[in-house]
């Protein structure tokens, strides 16, 4: 069966990284174990089936990235399919916001849920009935109980970690009266926890998830997707087996904090096979590790009090490790892939460093990334041999590494900006840039001899004073008569961009802001964010909203795709040249 032209080819120049999660379906594979299905339509299955199922209660993150490269990956690269899949199961924490928000990543991101048998797109409130039917069966069939328990009850016989829980006095009631309670908390004759719907499996279980768990809940809660039509909601545990096996999962792939409820997957399974609801081969659940990425937060929870606290901009501020923060501070799907194919699948938890989706980054613009001049810290520079009047046009290729992408020009005039960090009356040891008496190439012009400077009252240089050479404009003859050491970046006062610039930084000092019971809100780094004015040469009146470029010399930026207006852009900082964390 053939994906979908719009998901991204595995890398042509070398096969994806084994792991044992490839080792496993390759295996599947080579058994048989699911070939010769077919749909409920007759026709073949393909011969894996992955799914990426969030919960519709906030925005992605880098963590989720890896899981949808991962799970669409996997089926791309095995000629599989992977479904998009929601598990709405919570309706007081669920809102379409986040079903459209997610939806829209996964597509940036670059993948999709369609292949030639249609869109494979759903709901776990699809399934409501189906999950309401099934629980039924397995209270007929001695397999779950209504327990009527408080909830502090219920906690308390429960047990813990070396202690076995007690029995519910409620666990051998008859199975039709379980059935008929069940019916009246679907009607909405009880209130809000006046009963619940447990599996009955073993409270003497050192797996704590086979304790009885919590099968179905009354929730009066408004559905974003079924409105008011249900005041019971089935738990995600016992919805997501289920889910996998209408949607005929292959392989199921959760990260580590699943494993100990996988025997829980297993027994919801086994019992609605042997209850005839489904055929084997039943799907099989797999932990890898998630991704933990060093400065950076991913609760919501601690996301939404950074929101609300007004210490960032909300879910997209480019600080942010959110999949919606990252394309606004200027990442590419590309870049966010590479980063996960280099962070690899493992079986135990880890720390990825910020620098490597940094360094991933870079790598992918730095082939991309148009060029361009921006003075970040503006300092006048005045030409006085320059003729007043004259603009004399320079030249620079719109990327060094590709010709065919042309030439971009901007005038050079008797007024420039040059970095306030270009000049030293008294200049340091090593130091070629501007200083009394000294030559500098202007990149791109002229070669240029400082003659002094002005001061303010309080003794501040506000400009320095140079005169040129008029033989020595780069690309002439006369350029390669003049060796000098140092060359500054400029652009033209009069001609240039005024723009407001962002430079985004790490969001947090610490590498691991919350670790340890740390208060996560004392390690924030209080330069993660500076709005500067700079000056940019005058062709970036024409970028658009998410444009990138190489602002030469300082880094990689982005048209703020918020915030940027048809000729003033506003640019944000995606990430330096060079590393410079810890050095």
């Amino acid at each position: 069966m053939s994906t979908n032209p719009k998901t991204p080819a595995a890398p042509a120049d070398n096969a994806p990284a084994a792991n044992f999660l490839r080792n496993l379906i390759d295996a599947d594979i080579a058994s048989g174990k699911y070939a010769n299905r077919k749909d409920s339509m007759g026709r073949p299955l393909p011969p894996i089936i992955t799914r990426f199922p969030p919960e519709p209660n906030g925005y992605l993150h880098i963590g989720h990235a890896k899981s949808i490269c991962l799970n669409f990956g996997m089926a791309r690269d095995f000629g599989g399919r992977c479904n998009m899949r929601f598990d709405d199961t919570n309706p007081t924490k669920e809102e379409q916001e986040y079903v459209d928000t997610i939806l829209d990543s996964v597509k940036w991101l670059g993948f999709d849920w369609k292949d030639d048998t249609g869109e494979h797109l759903y709901f776990a409130s699809d399934y409501f009935d189906k999950l309401y039917e099934m629980a039924e069966y397995l209270i007929t069939a001695g397999h779950a109980y209504v327990d009527s328990q408080s909830a502090e009850d219920m906690a308390k016989n429960r047990g813990n970690f070396g202690e076995p829980g007690k029995n519910s006095p409620f666990r051998d009631r008859a199975a039709a009266e379980s059935l008929d309670l069940f019916r009246r908390m679907k009607a909405g004759d009880f209130k809000d926890g006046e009963h619940i719907l447990r599996a009955k499996i073993d409270m003497a279980s050192p797996n704590m998830n086979l304790r009885d768990p919590a099968i179905y809940r009354i929730r009066h809660a408004h559905h974003h997707r079924t409105g008011d039509k249900w005041c019971i909601y089935p738990m995600y545990d016992y919805a997501h087996p289920i889910e996998d096996a209408i949607e005929q999962v292959s392989h199921s792939f959760c990260t580590l904090e699943f494993m100990d409820h996988r025997p829980f997957y297993d027994w919801v399974l086994e019992r609605l096979a042997e209850g005839g609801f489904f055929q084997r081969p039943l799907p099989e659940q797999t932990e890898f590790a998630r991704l933990n990425l060093t400065y950076s937060v991913t609760s919501k929870r601690k996301l939404r009090e950074l929101i609300e606290e007004n210490i960032i901009d909300g879910w997209d501020d480019p600080r942010n490790s959110t999949i919606v923060g990252l394309r606004r501070r200027g990442y590419t799907p590309e870049s966010i892939r590479l980063f996960c194919e280099r962070a690899g699948v493992a079986k135990s938890d880890s720390w990825i460093d910020m620098g490597t989706l940094e360094g991933a980054l870079r790598d992918d613009l730095d082939d991309k990334a148009a060029r361009a001049i921006a003075v970040l810290r503006p300092l006048k520079l005045i030409i006085d041999n320059f003729p007043e009047n004259l603009s004399d046009d320079c030249s620079a290729p719109v990327h060094p590494h590709h010709p065919e992408r042309g030439q971009r020009s901007f005038p050079i005039t008797r007024e420039l900006w040059i970095e306030e960090e270009d000049f030293m009356e008294t200049p340091s040891k090593g130091y070629f840039r501007l200083f009394p008496g000294n030559k500098v190439r202007l990149k791109y012009g002229y070669v240029v001899e400082c003659t002094g400077c002005d001061k303010d009252d309080s003794g501040k240089v506000v400009a320095v004073h140079c005169n040129y050479f008029a033989d020595s404009k780069s690309g002439t003859d006369g350029a390669n008569n003049y060796k000098v050491k140092g060359t500054i970046h400029w652009v033209s006062a009069q001609h240039s961009l005024e723009a407001e610039v962002r430079l985004y930084d790490r969001l947090f000092t610490d590498p691991n802001p919350d670790a340890g019971g740390k208060d996560f809100k004392q390690v924030l780094n209080p330069t993660s964010k500076e709005v500067i004015t700079a000056y940019l040469e005058h062709g970036m009146r024409a970028a658009l909203p998410d444009d990138k470029f190489q602002f030469e010399r300082h880094g990689y930026f982005v048209a703020d795709r918020v915030d940027s207006t048809p000729g003033k852009p506003v640019f944000n900082r995606a990430v330096t040249l060079k590393d410079s964390w810890g050095k």
